[in-house]
């Protein structure tokens, strides 16, 4: 299969926006597949900005002029960003998109002015933010000097109070009666100029936001969650960049059908290789070689220009150029010593694949089994989906060897239910998630005796 053409884009090769690895592993477009809903609606559609689409600021000047509005406004900030996954490698932000009570939208190309938005940072930082789905944008709003003093998550939000359609468009629709425009969400943001289309989707994006988070905060607290919430919405606001994961290459799609080390090995040299570039050229890896030809020549091994040239992809006027370093990866993977090798099973960090937990610990599958059946009855009871009770990772650290000793009996409830607790804690877990699992995950995890 052919690599798919560059867009146009600003002039140069601009860091991106991506996601902080790879865009390979973006969550995606805001409203995918949790707005699925009806192909009927009798939402009212909203098809353009109350206001009309507000012009994009892209001169100091301009930014200065709309922060000075945005702090003469009153309460929460609604706060939105674009940006170019799997367009673009990095999670830089091509568009923000601002809305105050008293202010209006206000639409920001960061680009010409990243570095006059110290007046922006001061209008806006210390204000309470409201974005969905937060921990999309946050990260290129932070490389930028924009963070919030207070978040408020509606997507998190619609989670925690058991909504189960919890993407933009669909929560709009059921809590405010209003159809919103989608379609531009996965687009590439770097292009410029951005098409009108494109500008009027964007600003649609922040309209209903705070009218939004007025609506949640009400169901939350309905249901006695707010604390739940502010807990949670702080954890996502000061969460730390996550560390990028050791054999990020055997993600590589397809990477299961080969059968030897060796193949592995050129996998990962294809795969170094390939990041590299598309590092240094803010582009999406995908776009600079896709999974399918770093498998297709881990299974030929090829020796020469000419035989790689033969394989789908690498023929292409585009790959041509580099068959030098291809070539060269895979050079490097056939003269590796056989102690050098990955080795075929992926290394983990933590417990071992669940499926391989019966033959190898019985009691660990046993008690994972208990857990997660008291997990399940926890979400229904609170309406909670499990993963946001407790990370599914955290559960499974927890019952392979989170606790040095189960100790049957109930004299011994008490005393587990504090190691777990403080496993919990250790791990990151919240103080609501902690009095609602530590008690009965440690009654799950006490051995039983024998009848």
């Amino acid at each position: 299969m052919p690599v798919v053409e560059e867009p146009e884009h600003l002039s140069g090769d601009h860091p991106d926006g991506g996601t902080g690895l790879s865009p390979a592993s973006d969550p995606g477009p805001r409203d995918a597949a949790t707005d699925s809903g009806p192909a009927e609606s009798t939402a009212e559609p909203l098809l353009v900005p109350a206001d009309g689409i507000p012009p994009v600021c892209r001169t100091a000047e301009a930014v200065a002029a709309a922060a000075e509005r945005l702090a003469a406004g009153s309460g929460p900030l609604a706060v939105d960003a674009e940006r170019a996954s799997g367009f673009r490698y990095s999670s830089r932000a091509y568009l923000i998109q601002l809305r105050r009570a008293g202010a209006g939208t206000v639409l920001i190309d960061p680009i010409p002015v990243a570095d006059a938005l110290a007046p922006l940072a001061e209008a806006i930082n210390g204000l309470e933010w409201i974005l969905h789905s937060a921990d999309q944008d946050l990260p290129g709003l932070a490389e930028l000097g924009l963070r919030p003093a207070v978040l408020f998550d509606t997507e998190l939000g619609g989670r925690l109070a058991g909504f189960p359609r919890v993407g933009l468009a669909a929560m709009v629709e059921q809590l405010l009666g209003r159809a919103l425009r989608k379609g531009h969400g996965a687009a590439d943001w770097s292009t410029r100029p951005l098409p009108e289309a494109w500008l009027n989707y964007a600003a649609l994006d922040v309209e209903l936001l705070i009218e939004l988070r007025a609506a949640v905060a009400a169901a939350l607290a309905e249901q006695g969650k707010t604390d739940w919430a502010a807990q949670e919405f702080e954890h996502i606001r000061l969460l730390e960049p996550a560390t990028p994961k050791p054999d990020r290459w055997r993600r590589t799609s397809g990477i299961h059908t080969l059968r030897r080390a060796r193949q592995l090995a050129i996998v990962r040299e294809l795969w170094t290789t390939r990041d590299t570039l598309a590092r240094g050229r803010d582009i999406a890896p995908s776009r600079i070689l896709p999974d399918s030809a770093i498998i297709a020549a881990a299974k030929a091994e090829p020796a020469s220009i000419g035989q790689l040239r033969e394989l789908p992809v690498f023929g292409g006027p585009r790959q041509r150029r580099y068959s030098r370093e291809w070539l060269g990866a895979v050079e490097r993977a056939r003269a590796l010593p056989d102690e050098d090798l990955p080795r075929m099973s992926q290394p983990y960090d933590g417990p071992p694949p669940v499926n391989r937990w019966e033959r190898r610990d019985p009691a660990a599958a046993a008690r994972l089994a208990r857990a997660r059946a008291v997990m399940t009855r926890i979400s229904e009871r609170v309406a909670v989906p499990v993963e946001n009770l407790l990370s599914p990772d955290l559960v499974r650290r927890l019952c392979w060897d989170g606790l040095p000793d189960y100790r049957s009996g109930p004299e011994a409830a008490g005393e587990v239910a504090a190691a777990v607790d403080g496993f919990l804690k250790s791990h990151g877990a919240r103080p609501w998630q902690r009095e609602l699992a530590a008690q009965p995950l440690a009654t799950a995890l006490i051995d039983r005796p024998p009848s």
